[in-house]
């Protein structure tokens, strides 16, 4: 039973580990939507970046916040609306989607539309380099818009995993405000580092198209690891920062031979 009118004890151990727990889990999930905002800010100009970024999770904690007092509502998001007959569940019954199912399904087709936009809009800003055409730049409302749709998608699942954990909603709610003030703190650096190399975007947007077929998998009932997608993502992101590496000395190793080459010449 969810528990909202009794405060925990925060000297309680259980509580603790709970809040700990709930907390890193939060962060986790949460790694996604940085990324998302990261780069959808990073359209902006310089100056309203931080800004962007800052309030995309100001506004995703009061999502989340909200959504904990309706916990009740937002548990019954799981039975099922309708059924497809010519889909089956393991039992061999025809699968039942429920407004969460929908929620994710769209959720997932948005996710996947907008990362494969972003991968195309990357390529667009290298041909308009080369062209020296540029296109209209987007608006802060848009970006912000553009955040809210994905925090709302994410906040669904944070909600619900929060629930499967914890009983307490006072619990959820620190351990929600905790992880997003972790997130705005960190936030900035993130999308600079992102920012800062074209390569790690794609690989992001790559991994973002991933998570949108996951969301869209799990609408249909079917549960796949997400171990194993966070399990991917930290060997690319490995195997990517090596490439970094080797591109930084391959680059030092050519300006050190330039530099001999111009020193013998003089």
């Amino acid at each position: 039973m969810l528990l909202v009118d009794t405060f925990p004890n925060l000297l309680d151990a259980a509580v603790i580990v709970s809040l700990l727990t709930l907390t890193f889990l939060e962060i986790v999930l949460g790694i996604d939507n940085i990324i998302f905002i990261s780069i959808v800010s990073n359209k902006l100009p310089e100056e309203q970046q931080p800004k962007a970024r800052l309030i995309g999770l100001f506004l995703a904690m009061l999502f989340r916040i909200a959504l904990l007092f309706t916990i009740t509502w937002i548990i019954q998001l799981t039975n099922p609306l309708f059924h497809i007959p010519f889909i089956k569940e393991h039992n061999g019954e025809p699968i039942g989607l429920s407004v969460k199912d929908l929620i994710l399904l769209f959720g997932g087709l948005f996710l996947i539309a907008k990362s494969v936009s972003e991968i195309n809009h990357k390529l667009e800003i290298e041909e308009e380099t080369q062209t020296g055409v540029k296109k209209k730049a987007t608006s802060f409302v848009s970006v912000i818009i553009q955040i809210l749709l994905i925090d709302a998608i994410f906040s669904i699942d944070s909600i619900l995993t929060a629930v499967g954990l914890v009983e307490n909603v006072w619990i959820m709610i620190m351990a929600v405000i905790i992880s997003i003030t972790i997130m705005m703190i960190f936030a900035s650096p993130v999308s600079k580092f992102i920012n800062r190399n074209p390569s790690l975007q794609i690989l992001a947007l790559s991994f973002l198209v991933v998570i949108g077929v996951l969301l869209i998998a799990e609408a249909f009932h079917q549960h796949i690891n997400k171990g194993y997608i966070y399990t991917a993502m930290a060997f690319g992101l490995s195997v990517e920062l090596l490439n970094m590496r080797l591109r930084r000395n391959a680059a030092k190793v050519k300006l050190n031979d330039s530099e001999m080459k111009d020193e013998n010449q003089n």
